[in-house]
Formats: C-alpha cells, structure tokens, sequence
C-alpha cells in the first residue's frame, strides 16, 4: 500500500543555497533568482510507493526533486495504471500549476525513495509571473514532460517488452546517483502496462546475459553500454532531447521573454 501523501509537519527548513544546488533547474536558474524566491523552500523526505499527489487531488505545492525519482501514471477505467512520465533530480512534480492547474489530473508516486524541495504553488506560481528567467526554465521543462508523453505513447505502441523495459531502466538510471534500483517484478510490470510474467521473463534474459543483475527488489545496472544497445531508439531521444531542454548553465537574469 502506497504511503501516506507528504505532509507540511514533517518538513524540514533547507539550507541556503550555498553552492549548485542539487536540483537541475534550481541550478539553472541565476543566484539572484534564487536567493529572492527560492530560499526558504524545505525539504521533504520521499518514501518508496509515496503517493505525492492523487489524480483530482488540489496543487498546493509544487516539489523540486533532489535525490529519488517519481512517476506520473495515467488511470484507465478498467483500473490499471501505466507511466506516461518519470522525474528526477532534473525536474519538478506540479510544474502544472504553474500554468493555472489547480488539481492534478494524475498520480504521482515515489518508485525510488529520496527528497525534494517543497514549495507553495501561490510563491512559485509568483516566481513564474515576476521573474523571466523563472519562466524560461520552467517552460523547457514542461516541454520536455511533453515530449517524454508522446515519446512514450510512440514507444508503448511500437516496440518491444525487451526494449521498453530497457529503456525505462536506463531513464531510471539517469535520474539517480547509484547503480542499484530497489524495483519489484511487478512494479515495473504496471509501469510499463505489462503482465508481471512478461516482464520476469524479459529481466531475467537481461540478467543471464549479464545487464542486469536482480535480487531481493534490487535491481543494479551492470552493464550499461549493453543495455543501452538493448533499448528502442526512444531511450537516445528522449535523452538527448533533455540535455538540450534543459541547459547546465544559468539563464542570464536579463532575458527577452
């Protein structure tokens, strides 16, 4: 069963942006930008199965992740779920409210435990309106959730179990600091919209080939080069179209917009 949503009681202040931050947009932005309207966020543990927001569910804070990845999952009637979006340290849950969303139309659960940087969406939605720069990160960043959307949706029609459990390992990899995912066969499975046995079959291919190897819900990356060769096409798109969206140096504060 998924853990409780995050509470505000169990929050933390975060310290002063002393150096890059940790989270990629945080970092992009300039510090001026950053010290007026981002440094009194708090930080948020993120537990693994975390619901932070349920579809239907009221935006009230946004959460720029630091380590730990999330999964934004579509419903359908029948009941299933299915990803159609993953965050990590390179993004942010609630970017929609920033374009005058007020509930979530998806669930988002922690699939990788972490933290992130909690903040109200009335004080970034002000960020977002007051500061140009503000609005360019942002704004890449919502295109970039768009163009995985799609790309998965292309992905999830055309290709393989073998490939897309590839690819969905490899763009889990990207959004951690370690080669070890704790993930359950059946997770993945309702991740990918899959059988639970299609995907056991699939990772223990990949493990007997040595790209992977599995035990007690851990599953660590050991050859990565290999099972980069094993994913569709779709894993080198979205990658590079998301190292271009999303740029390592800080937006100048004086930007056209």
């Amino acid at each position: 069963m998924c853990a409780p949503a995050l509470r505000e009681q169990a929050c933390i202040m975060a310290p002063k942006f002393h150096s890059r931050p940790k989270n990629r947009l945080l970092a992009a932005l300039p510090k001026q930008e950053r010290g007026r309207y981002f440094s009194k966020l708090k930080t948020v543990p993120l537990s693994l199965r975390q619901v932070i927001y349920e579809a239907g569910a009221p935006l009230k804070n946004v959460y720029f992740l630091e380590q730990g990845v999330a999964s934004i999952l579509t419903d359908m009637a029948s009941g299933s779920k299915i990803e159609v979006g993953m965050i990590g340290y390179e993004g942010v849950v609630g970017v929609a409210a920033l374009l005058g969303r007020n509930t979530s139309t998806q669930q988002i659960i922690v699939q990788v435990p972490g933290s992130a940087l909690q903040m109200k969406v009335a004080e970034c939605r002000a960020a977002f309106e007051q500061s140009a720069a503000v609005r360019i990160v942002m704004l890449r960043y919502f295109a970039a959730l768009f163009d995985l959307a799609s790309q998965t949706a292309a992905c999830n029609r055309l290709h393989t179990i073998e490939q897309r459990c590839a690819r969905w390992l490899l763009m889990a990899h990207d959004r951690l600091h370690n080669n070890v995912l704790p993930m359950t066969h059946e997770f993945l499975a309702s991740m990918l919209g899959v059988r639970r046995a299609g995907v056991t079959e699939i990772a223990g291919e990949l493990q007997s080939s040595g790209l992977i190897r599995y035990h007690h819900g851990q599953v660590t990356i050991a050859n990565r080069e290999s099972l980069e060769a094993s994913a569709c096409e779709c894993y080198h798109i979205d990658h590079d179209r998301l190292m271009r969206r999303l740029r390592t140096r800080p937006v100048p504060r004086k930007v056209k917009f």
